[in-house]
């Protein structure tokens, strides 16, 4: 099989987590300010309104080849930034802190998955930039 193919496949399924969640969010944006005020964020709306943006419209940037290597080490960053803001299973205990430790090093997996896209880039199925 055609290894650009198979990078093309690898953007997909690197960012389906993204866009499904980022959709959420958008679709229930009181829903989310009220999620990211309950734990704590900062500037609930504007964390948000930045989450959709990157989670959302940036994942479909990376899947469609939009600067593919800019967006994946944004996203790096956001994946990272949550990882550690979001899922911070060492303050835990019992079932909940085992879900955050799950979901903690599942962000880190995917910033590594990203950082290989950002290195190695996006193949050659990109519409701008790469």
């Amino acid at each position: 099989m055609d290894s650009d193919l198979l990078i093309l496949v690898a953007r997909i399924l690197l960012m389906a987590l993204f866009v499904m969640t980022g959709w959420q969010k958008l679709t229930g944006f009181a829903g989310t300010v009220g999620y990211m005020k309950a734990t704590g964020v900062p500037a609930p709306a504007l964390a948000a309104f930045v989450s959709i943006v990157i989670e959302f419209f940036f994942a479909i940037g990376i899947v469609l080849g939009i600067y593919p290597r800019t967006l994946a080490w944004i996203f790096v960053a956001f994946t990272l930034g949550t990882a550690l803001l979001g899922h911070r299973f060492w303050t835990m205990q019992g079932e909940k802190r085992h879900e955050n430790f799950l979901n903690f090093f599942k962000n880190i997996s995917i910033a590594g998955g990203l950082i290989l896209l950002a290195v190695a880039g996006p193949g050659r199925y990109v519409l701008i930039g790469n």
